[in-house]
């Protein structure tokens, strides 16, 4: 048996049900609290603007129309309210620059990162998403870890399609340069042979 939906707690919240919302907290705190960690960079930070977005999502709950899915909604509000606490702390973020690089590189860092084990690939990954702005780390975090279509993020980050399409291409390339970057020096000496 399936487990109720989200609009089924959402509906015994504003019929006055209110400790049902504890339910949708539950469902989603670690994914918001994830999120707005790829956004703000800080644990704690992104642990307090997780209680922010739950009060923010409880009070609006009756403006949820349900045009799109209660966590594409979620993602929106996490996304706005951590780009708001980053322009109010006026935070400047390192830029990344991507080198070009040649066909041969890119398949260097394919056998590169084959080579990695899974767990070392997972941190190296983290790590090297870390070196992204917060928007692009959301952004990849959003379509490939979350698996979200273009459509969804478009809402959750209020920007259409096609610019949303450039802001991928330039943030995957931005994470190759960074992963060459860090992984040639490591196994330069294997695959120059």
């Amino acid at each position: 048996m399936q487990p109720p939906s989200d609009e089924h707690y959402i509906n015994l919240v504003i019929s006055g049900e209110t400790t049902s919302f504890t339910v949708l907290v539950d469902r989603y705190k670690d994914r918001v609290i994830h999120l707005s960690f790829r956004l703000l960079q800080n644990r704690e930070e992104a642990e307090e603007a997780a209680q922010d977005i739950f009060v923010k999502i409880y009070k609006s709950l009756s403006q949820f129309k349900g045009d799109a899915k209660f966590s594409t909604w979620l993602h929106k509000v996490t996304y706005n309210t951590c780009i708001d606490r980053l322009k109010n702390k006026k935070r400047t973020l390192p830029l990344v620059y991507p080198e070009k690089f040649e066909e041969n590189e890119l398949v260097s860092l394919i056998n590169i990162v084959d080579n990695i084990e899974e767990m070392e690939r997972s941190n190296m990954i983290r790590r090297c998403l870390a070196m992204l702005s917060p928007e692009e780390n959301f952004l990849l975090t959003l379509f490939y870890l979350r698996e979200h279509s273009l459509k969804e993020i478009s809402k959750i980050m209020s920007i259409n399609e096609n610019n949303l399409k450039i802001k991928l291409h330039r943030s995957r390339k931005k994470l190759a340069a960074i992963f060459i970057a860090k992984l040639k020096p490591q196994f330069a000496g294997q695959y120059e042979k």
